[in-house]
């Protein structure tokens, strides 16, 4: 999926020219953590909490509150910026722009199209809701998590199952993390299946295939199939 679709399109923005005191103001107002900084509609920085709060005050006489306040007046955004800040392309997809965040360790990014000019920006927060509707959270329903073999129809077998008892699919994940050779993880959440025939469900799923655990995320229950598994 691309980050175009998932982006915040009204990004709140400063001026480089504009002061220390204008980029507190702003994200106070707006509940964000960062602006990105523009001249003449370009942009040319980005400036965010941390710069703000980590700027010296070094060349304050005293730390009596007039002092403070008088010497963030003082500052202009220009100074305390970060110039030439990570952007990603709006046609990236959301694997790539989580990738470039966790890579550079920033919690968000300006969003550019191909002339180089800001159309959004993308922030984890944002990822992380990308992650909540592909996942089927807002479903609840049930999660199963198997080991299967690493072969055609391993999946479509085990949703089969699934399908032929009332349960419709709201995501499948895989993973090959820590997984013996020719194996993988795969995680299904499910919902809709008649409560009263979810046992028989869960019986046949564990006569044909390994499982890890089961989710039930309606009722808030867990259960762990492997020993030792918490």
């Amino acid at each position: 999926m691309l980050i175009k679709k998932w982006m915040t399109r009204s990004v709140i923005t400063v001026a480089k020219e504009d002061y220390m005191l204008d980029a507190i103001l702003l994200l106070k107002q707006h509940n964000i953590h960062r602006l990105p900084v523009m001249e003449k509609g370009r942009l040319v920085g980005i400036v965010s909490d941390k710069d703000l709060i980590k700027t010296s005050l070094s060349g304050v006489p005293s730390l009596e509150m007039i002092d403070v306040l008088y010497h963030i007046s003082k500052i202009r955004v220009e100074a305390i910026m970060t110039k030439n800040p990570i952007t990603i392309p709006a046609d990236y997809t959301v694997d790539e722009a989580a990738e470039i965040l966790l890579e550079h360790k920033i919690s968000g990014a300006p969003v550019t199209n191909n002339k180089g000019a800001m159309v959004g920006i993308i922030t984890r927060t944002d990822l992380l809701r990308v992650k909540t509707e592909l996942a089927g959270l807002e479903k609840r329903g049930i999660s199963f998590a198997f080991q299967l073999k690493d072969q055609p129809g391993s999946v479509k077998s085990v949703a089969d199952i699934i399908r032929k008892y009332g349960g419709q699919i709201a995501s499948v994940q895989c993973s090959y993390e820590n997984v013996p050779d020719c194996f993988r993880e795969v995680y299904i959440r499910m919902y809709g299946i008649d409560r009263q025939r979810f046992e028989e469900l869960r019986k046949e799923l564990e006569q044909k295939v390994e499982l890890i655990y089961m989710v039930d995320h309606s009722e808030n229950r867990r259960v762990y199939y492997r020993t030792g598994e918490t």
